[in-house]
């Protein structure tokens, strides 16, 4: 999921690095996943599903509702010679009554990323796209292909006007619930200042089983999903 604000991976060798490219990128299949939801120690509902859009354009969404808490998130991504890449994405969020509403946009031809609505003008870019970036939400099927496969956990995330390097640890192997069974999970970790993300990635899954972020060792928002179709 998106690095949400409650008010908001290792070096190879050449070779090494030539046998992963050499892999093939995994068909991306619709899917639609439902989950339970905690934020700020409020319960809810999540859902995530994978649409198709035509022109090797796919649509990820993320929904949470949780009383006075709505969180709406998705991005437009395409797959461009085997790897993905954003083309735009939408963030709206109503806490209490808060409400904020951003939209952001991935122009590949101009090698840019631009971002409007509830932003600050320093966030509102352009900021300079690279081949590979992803945005925050892409990032949860980065990682639900990649830790299965063996690839490198470094992903160079472009968000809300600024670039961030992340680099995913393996911290342990876990068990986790889907549909009423447990399943084997890889447990991955990146952590920056006082924040961390950590994600349950199951082989055969299209998204991870969980994800959890914390913010100075207390829980913020906790996915765990029930089931995926």
């Amino acid at each position: 999921m998106k690095h949400l604000r409650a008010n908001k991976t290792p070096a190879l060798s050449i070779a090494a690095l030539l046998l992963l490219s050499s892999v093939p990128a995994l068909a991306i299949e619709p899917f639609a996943a439902s989950y339970q939801a905690n934020y700020m120690g409020l319960q809810g509902n999540g859902r995530m599903t994978l649409e198709p859009q035509g022109n090797d354009r796919w649509k990820y969404t993320l929904s949470i509702g949780s009383g006075g808490i709505k969180l709406d998130q998705s991005t437009v991504f395409e797959d461009h010679d085997g790897k993905w890449r954003p083309i735009s994405g939408t963030d709206s969020s109503l806490l209490l009554i808060k409400k904020t509403d951003k939209q952001a946009t991935y122009d590949w031809d101009k090698g840019v990323a631009t971002w409007s609505g509830d932003v600050k003008s320093e966030r509102a870019g352009p900021v300079k796209l690279k081949a590979g970036d992803v945005d925050a939400l892409l990032l949860n099927l980065e990682l639900a292909r990649d830790v299965p496969a063996g690839k490198p956990l470094s992903y160079r995330m472009v968000e809300d006007g600024r670039v961030k390097q992340m680099t995913y640890k393996v911290v342990g192997k876990d068990q986790v619930t889907v549909g009423g069974k447990s399943r084997p999970a890889t447990k991955v970790s990146y952590a920056s200042g006082n924040k961390e993300t950590v994600a349950w990635v199951v082989d055969g899954l299209p998204v991870p089983a969980r994800i959890l972020q914390r913010k100075d060792g207390k829980d913020e928002i906790d996915l765990r999903i029930q089931s995926v179709q």
